[in-house]
């Protein structure tokens, strides 16, 4: 029997884990990537082992980028993380982020044999990130179908984005079908060694609201 494989991009966050149990959902077996990147919220890392192993990922392999040697981002960058939201793309934004993420995820699915490539960016409630946009996903797929020997040699690749059109709301629903552990993941960009969330932030903002409207009991862990 032939295994289909996929290489999925797990953050530790909750949209990440609940695409990694629609992967495995859906049949793949799941090869869970984490790219750490210099990112001031290193306890998302810790968040994305326990959610492969949790979520029965056939491996969870962690590359390292160093984009704190660029900066520009509040993420990556002695910049203050603001704790509301303003006009125009946030500073939280880390220039290339995605690109970078879904490069290396490319590579490791050539390595691999795999044909299908999962995200969890979402254009719903993604505070204005310009590679969270269906736009961005389909010209990715179409670079990445050009730029390997897998595309070349006519072995198509997917890039899959199940959460693009997803409220956070959607999001907690889906993942409570799925039984995603939730107070297993980390979203807030400045949580602590511990992964306890600020409650401040845009992402501790919009986690929570989903969690509302969803009606259903917020597990995160505050300081």
């Amino acid at each position: 029997m032939t295994i289909k494989r996929a290489v999925v991009l797990v953050s530790g966050g909750m949209d990440s884990a609940v695409t990694l149990a629609l992967a495995r959902e859906q049949g793949f077996a799941s090869h869970a990537l984490s790219v750490d990147y210099g990112q001031r919220h290193v306890s998302e890392l810790h968040a994305a082992e326990r959610v492969a192993r949790a979520l029965s990922a056939v491996e969870h392999k962690t590359v390292h980028v160093d984009l704190r040697s660029i900066g520009g981002s509040a993420l990556t960058a002695d910049i203050a993380v603001p704790e509301q939201g303003g006009a125009g793309i946030p500073v939280t934004y880390v220039p290339a982020r995605n690109t970078i993420m879904l490069s290396v995820a490319l590579g490791w699915a050539e390595v691999l044999g795999a044909q299908d490539i999962f995200c969890g960016v979402n254009a719903v409630d993604y505070s204005g990130y310009p590679d969270c946009r269906p736009e961005f996903i389909a010209a990715f797929e179409q670079l990445a179908n050009l730029a390997t020997k897998a595309g070349v040699e006519g072995h198509a690749l997917r890039i899959h984005a199940p959460l693009i059109s997803m409220s956070k709301a959607d999001i907690v629903r889906e993942g409570m079908r799925l039984g995603v552990n939730f107070a297993a993941t980390v979203s807030c960009y400045q949580a602590d060694a511990e992964g306890r969330a600020c409650g401040h932030c845009d992402a501790c903002r919009l986690r929570a609201q989903g969690f509302v409207q969803a009606g259903v009991a917020d597990p995160t862990r505050y300081r």
